[in-house]
């Protein structure tokens, strides 16, 4: 009778590393962590081994040719997953420059394979593996067998019971190497650079035994260490139902009147206008209304810093808790990263409304690398978050262009399912604004364009403007009266 092997998973204790693995990391796996200088190898190597060491389950580190490990650990021990107390009693370090300097290749296999036998270690590293290779190419040694070599060590990391990563640098796929057919999982780390933007990104090209989320993944490094940005779930296993169509008070009545009786709960909505139209005010009146009916909120912040005198509503409602803020001011930003935070900041408050001003300014803070995908990460991030069973409110600047009727300046329109469009008329002589419901899936609202003015108490909702004409147009008439003669 056949059974089947159960293969327990490692938490990395790298934050969204766990999840674009499939589950942890496979125990007893032969790991190559690759890509080239600086992507943060080195990093990831030591999250990994501090997370996971314990003086039952010890950690050996190789170093070959790169940095001394007194060197690196100067630095590591700057982020906040370095624990010195774990050096030398969960943790140990052993140099081989000495031995990969010599040029023979079996003296330094040697060395690994007697440390190993000496401490049986639950995790080893080697890094860096490809200056073992380097090494062997510029000694004139006879025992200097390299992809011999390689099938050793390989060999024997498989045999160990200890999950092993070998850490090199190695700068394109194609590179012709047999530690990438031996390798269990490898785990490549790039980075790119558009004008003074950088991003670092992983992918799992290989893991086996498991499904890893497939692409590149967005990482950044702070002091706390390495954290991947995952892609939010898209499909949750029971989505929000939505055939109750219970509605959110928008905290302007007539506002609610124009919608149908208020914003249904879990939908998406869209406000556009240009500048000075009042959307952001529109959208902390949303928040505040929602904390008047004891919800909680969240806000993403791209445009007004929510400290300013015609946000002190908002400021009052994120000081006292009942909204959470995003307001990263991170360079190079990823859709991806932005969706965590406000997932994180979601489940924090279970919060069950959301803000993003603006779109528009949310497109500025994106690293370039994202911004030729915009749309389609509007969708995503749409997506996961109604997913998340939140209602969503995002502003959008439309520059008024009286000559056509465009709802959103990316052609996302369609991915919301409401939207309100305010727009600028001139009459006698004065700039007035007006706004209308343009959509609500699935049900009946207003098609009035109605006047609406912003004061100290908000916005306000006036009349339509019956004996006028051409609204959109910016520069309205006076409707003209046609009598039929019988």
């Amino acid at each position: 009778m056949n059974t089947k092997v159960t293969i327990n998973r490692l938490a990395t204790g790298v934050p969204g590393l766990d999840e674009v693995l499939g589950g942890g990391l496979p125990e007893f796996s032969f790991n190559l962590i690759a890509g080239p200088p600086g992507c943060g190898k080195t990093t990831l190597a030591h999250q990994m081994m501090f997370a996971l060491a314990t003086p039952e389950r010890p950690a050996l580190f190789f170093t070959v040719l790169g940095e001394p490990p007194l060197k690196m650990l100067r630095y590591q021990q700057q982020f906040d997953f370095f624990d010195s107390e774990a050096i030398n009693q969960s943790i140990r370090y052993i140099n081989l420059a000495t031995d990969t300097l010599a040029g023979d290749l079996d003296e330094v296999l040697r060395r690994i394979v007697a440390e190993v036998e000496a401490h049986s270690p639950a995790l080893v590293f080697v890094d860096s593996f490809r200056s073992v290779v380097l090494a062997s190419q510029t000694q004139d040694n006879p025992n200097n067998n390299l992809p011999q070599f390689v099938q050793q060590l390989g060999m024997l990391m498989t045999t160990w019971q200890a999950t092993t990563f070998l850490i090199g640098e190695y700068f394109s796929e194609t590179d012709t190497n047999p530690i990438f057919t031996v390798a269990d999982g490898l785990i490549w780390l790039r980075q790119s650079v558009q004008r003074n933007s950088m991003v670092r990104k992983m992918e799992i090209m290989k893991m086996r035994g498991q499904p890893t989320l497939p692409g590149l993944h967005t990482f950044r490094i702070a002091t706390s260490g390495i954290r991947v940005f995952a892609p939010a779930p898209l499909n949750p296993v029971e989505p929000p139902p939505r055939s109750a169509m219970q509605r959110l008070k928008m905290g302007v009545p007539q506002l609610d009147e124009m919608l149908g009786g208020g914003l249904p709960r879990g939908y998406s909505l869209l406000v556009a206008g240009p500048s000075g139209s009042g959307k952001s005010i529109l959208a902390a009146t949303f928040l505040a209304e929602g904390a008047r009916n004891g919800e909680t909120g969240v806000i993403a912040v791209f445009e007004q810093r929510p400290n300013r005198s015609q946000n002190a509503i908002l400021a009052g409602l994120i000081q006292g808790g009942k909204v959470g803020l995003v307001d990263s001011r991170a360079p190079d930003l990823s859709i991806d990263e932005i969706v965590q935070l406000l997932l994180s900041e979601i489940t924090r408050l279970n919060a069950t409304r959301v803000v993003i001003d603006s779109l528009s300014g949310f497109e500025l803070a994106l690293a370039p690398t994202f911004r030729e995908d915009f749309r389609e990460s509007l969708s995503r991030m749409v997506t996961a978050l109604t997913n998340a069973g939140v209602s969503v409110l995002m502003t959008s600047e439309l520059e008024d262009r009286y000559t056509d009727l465009r709802f959103s300046p990316y052609g996302t329109a369609f991915l919301t399912d409401a939207i309100i469009v305010q727009r600028y008329i001139e009459v006698e002589s004065r700039l007035l604004r007006i706004m209308a419901v343009v959509k609500v899936r699935a049900s009946a609202h207003s098609d009035e364009l109605r006047l609406y003015r912003i004061d100290d108490d908000g916005v306000q909702i006036g009349e339509r403007l019956p004996d006028k004409e051409g609204l959109l147009g910016g520069r309205p008439t006076q409707q003209r009266t046609v009598t039929f003669q019988g």
